[in-house]
């Protein structure tokens, strides 16, 4: 919608995790650092966790990318589920068929296979996302997994990935030998205001624009309210761009970041930026713009989940397809690609229905439009 206007090549802040736009601050550059140190020892348990949006999924595809062909990789999103349900996921996973007779035989059919491709030279990998949704029933069977032994080398490398509540999970009596088998742990901090400004900078040049397209004194604004926690900044910055192209802005400033901020106030740009007073009431004439901000916020939430998940699957069969599979692949990718553009399509729409409606709040208000522009 607004990449043309500002000269970028696609949408610089999508809300989906991309490893392509992963920027190496101080702290992911040492996650990254723990984590490729944890695969290359090959010890039993990783742990990373950081808070919501804090770049998490994005460091551990980037990771994944870039390892070596002799692992091979299952990842688990969906993390609400009983322990004997983890099992046939870990083995759907794996492209193995979950056994009908019962767990027993569910973890004989994964030790088979696991000491099989110990044979062929493979190392076994698995990523649980979400992890600090995983009940105790289903920790536990995590734990049993680590006793899948060769005679000197553990078959199943874990790696955890989840909020700051697993930690202080992992940290309860009752999970005290399974904290006792994590080697590597790292857990991601917000960015920094510095980091703030080299990440928006970054994701800007890597679209094709100009990486001060933002004014300084807007970036502090974005790096206060949205506490330095990468997902907020995408939101800030992507809505800060569609008001931007509305108003037909070159640079973006502190007026329209206090635009985005009022209009988003209550959906977590307040949590983040620390303030937790009540949000203002909606007056009459915001309501209705607010409660279409705030469904479109949680369809764009669900979208990017799905968007996620769907290039995971797509990425592992490309790893794994060959003759005709390869044709399903290129339709996947391309219905992916169609459903992104009918989702900006209506995101266009909606900005126009949006500027008539400002226009005409203010000739009600004023008689005429008197929007200022920055230049």
């Amino acid at each position: 919608m607004y990449e043309s206007f500002y000269g970028l090549k696609e949408k610089p802040f999508r809300m989906a995790p991309d490893p392509r736009y992963l920027y190496m601050s101080r702290e992911h550059r040492g996650a990254l650092t723990y984590l490729e140190y944890g695969l290359m020892e090959d010890v039993g348990f990783i742990l990373l966790t950081g808070e919501v949006g804090s770049g998490k999924t994005t460091l551990i595809r980037h990771l994944l990318k870039g390892i070596s062909k002799e692992i091979l990789t299952a990842v688990i999103f969906n993390t609400n589920f009983s322990g004997g349900e983890l099992l046939d996921l870990i083995l759907q996973s794996f492209d193995l068929t979950p056994a009908k007779e019962g767990k027993t035989k569910t973890l004989e059919t994964l030790y088979e296979f696991l000491i099989q491709k110990y044979s062929e030279g493979k190392r076994m990998l698995l990523v649980i996302d979400e992890a600090q949704n995983l009940s105790r029933e289903a920790l536990d069977e995590v734990r049993m997994l680590s006793n899948l032994q060769s005679d000197d080398e553990s078959l199943l490398q874990i790696m955890l990935v989840g909020q700051p509540e697993l930690r202080v999970k992992l940290r309860q009596p009752q999970f005290s030998s399974f904290s006792q088998r994590v080697a590597v742990q790292y857990h991601l901090p917000p960015l920094t205001p510095e980091e703030v400004k080299g990440y928006i900078a970054h994701r800007l040049k890597k679209a094709g624009g100009r990486p001060q397209l933002f004014r300084p004194e807007a970036v502090e604004m974005i790096s206060r309210a949205s506490g330095g926690i990468p997902r907020m900044v995408n939101l800030l910055c992507d809505a800060a761009l569609v008001y931007g192209f509305g108003y037909e802005l070159k640079i973006i400033g502190i007026p329209v970041i206090k635009q985005v901020i009022k209009d988003r106030g209550g959906m977590g740009i307040a949590e983040a930026s620390g303030d937790h007073a009540a949000p203002p009431p909606e007056d009459k004439e915001h309501g209705d713009e607010n409660a279409v901000l705030s469904r479109i916020e949680e369809l764009e939430g669900k979208t990017a989940k799905i968007q996620l998940q769907l290039e995971w699957q797509i990425e592992e069969l490309e790893r794994k397809a060959n003759g005709s599979q390869k044709d399903l692949i290129v339709k996947l990718g391309d219905l992916l690609n169609s459903e992104r553009k009918r989702s900006d399509k209506l995101l266009i729409r909606y900005t126009k229905l949006w500027k008539e409606h400002k226009r005409l709040l203010d000739e009600s208000e004023q008689g005429t439009s008197n929007e200022p522009k920055e230049k």
